[in-house]
This record gives C-alpha cells, sequence and structure tokens, in this order.
C-alpha cells in the first residue's frame, strides 16, 4: 500500500468499529441511543476543553460530565413546543465553560454550543424519527467516503489551503454529489419528501465546513488532533465535527418546518 493509502486501513476498523456500537444502541432503543450520544457529547467538550487551554486541571472532566448530563436530560425536548429550554441551557453551559478557559474564547462558545445542541438533536431525533437520523448519518459519512478517495485519486486544487490543506475541490464536489445520492434514495425508499435532495446537499457542505471549522480550531491550538482515542481518525471531535455542522443545518430546517 503506498504512503497516500496507509491511514486506510485504521481508519476502517475504526469506522467499522464505530459503526457497531452505533448500530447496537440504536437496535437496543432510543434510550441506550440517548446514552451513547450524551456520553460521545461529553467526550467531544473534554477534547475541546482541553484544546483552548483549560484554567483549572478538573474542567475537560466536568465539561465532559455536565454536557453528557444536558444532553440527556433535555433531548425530549429539543423537537417539541419547549425547544427553547435545551437550546438556552446549551448556551449557559457554553458560556460557563468559556469563562474556564484560556485561548481563543470566542471561537470556543459557539463551537461547544453547536456540538450540544448536535448531541441533543440526535438524541431526540432518533426518538421520533430514527429514519431521519440515519438520513443524517448517511449524509455525513458518504460525504467524508466521496471526499477521501475523490481528493485520494484525483488531486487537483485545494478548497481552503490554509486551514485545511489535504481536502480538494474534486472531494468536496464528490461529497456533494453522493450527499445527493443520498437523497434521492431517501426520497424514493422512505417516508421523506423530495426537498430532502437539497437539504441532504446543504447538509454535506455544511459538514465540511464542520470539518474545516475544527481543522481551524486545532491549527490555532497547535494540535493535530482533538485527541488520540479512535485510530486512524484522532479524537471523537475529529470523527464528529462534520455531523456536528451537519446536524444544525438539520435542525434550522425541521425548527423552520414547525
Amino acid at each position: 500500500m503506498t504512503d497516500k493509502w496507509r491511514d486506510l486501513g485504521p481508519r476502517l476498523i475504526s469506522a467499522v468499529a464505530m459503526l457497531a456500537v452505533a448500530i447496537g444502541a440504536a437496535w437496543t432503543g432510543p434510550l441506550a441511543f440517548a446514552v451513547l450520544v450524551s456520553v460521545a457529547t461529553g467526550l467531544m467538550l473534554w477534547e475541546l476543553t482541553r484544546m483552548h487551554g483549560p484554567r483549572f486541571r478538573f474542567l475537560p472532566k466536568a465539561a465532559a460530565a455536565a454536557a453528557a448530563v444536558l444532553v440527556f436530560i433535555d433531548y425530549p425536548m429539543l423537537l417539541g413546543a419547549l425547544w427553547v429550554y435545551p437550546v438556552a441551557a446549551s448556551l449557559i453551559l457554553a458560556g460557563i465553560l468559556t469563562f474556564g478557559v484560556n485561548n481563543d474564547r470566542r471561537l470556543f462558545a459557539p463551537y461547544a454550543m453547536a456540538a450540544l445542541l448536535t448531541g441533543t438533536l440526535l438524541a431526540g431525533l432518533f426518538e421520533v424519527s430514527p429514519s431521519s437520523v440515519l438520513v443524517l448519518l448517511a449524509v455525513v459519512i458518504f460525504t467524508d467516503v466521496a471526499g477521501y478517495f475523490a481528493g485520494k485519486s484525483i488531486g487537483g486544487k485545494k478548497f481552503w489551503p490554509t486551514i485545511s490543506p489535504k481536502k480538494t475541490w474534486a472531494g468536496v464536489i464528490a461529497g456533494w454529489i453522493a450527499a445527493g445520492g443520498v437523497g434521492v434514495v431517501a426520497a424514493i425508499t422512505g417516508s421523506f419528501e423530495v426537498m430532502v435532495i437539497p437539504v441532504a446537499m446543504l447538509m454535506s457542505f455544511a459538514s465540511q465546513l464542520g470539518d474545516i471549522a475544527e481543522s481551524g480550531l486545532k491549527r490555532r491550538a497547535g494540535v493535530k488532533d482533538s485527541s488520540n482515542m479512535i485510530p486512524g481518525h484522532g479524537g471523537v471531535l475529529d470523527r464528529f465535527d462534520g455531523v456536528v455542522g451537519a446536524s444544525l443545518v438539520l435542525l434550522v430546517y425541521m425548527l423552520l418546518k414547525t
């Protein structure tokens, strides 16, 4: 295997393991899936807080615990009439944590809130529409896979070289096409309107921007990965940065529909 593809093996193994855990939780039921998402959100906040220079040694662990508890408590309310409460709770927790970090507070706060809302949305949405969660995750996965192989195979002009030097226009466009394909399949086989196709492509772009945003945070923090928790992928935040971006688009779309 050439150097260009040397990270493919660890990436595939980790991806299969994560997929197995997610499928197992989903198969068990909404409560187990909510627990999994809450823990994942807590780990993202742990990594994010560590990256931004915590003022107190206990802060990353406290952030992880608070985030996990908040998501688990708030997720039943986000997609109902009480949606303002989980949004406000996420804003308050992100604000409190912001005062506990030393670096890039203006960037930390919105990303922390976005991660919290992502976890809350995934857990809440799975309870009312598991197929919507499947479409969201499929969009992010196919965007990532298509972008990876197109970028490695075709190469070409970089999309945003100063922040994400590995991402190419070929990979970006391949991701949009793949997401559009997911939308077409969802519209044909599922209980989705044709609007799912452009929304899927918009989620794809937001997923790529989420990846770029996290790359920017890591670059400013002087780290390559958010942690070394997942072989071939880095940290939890490295793996789910695209989900954060795509989830925000889906959340806005769903709130506008209500």
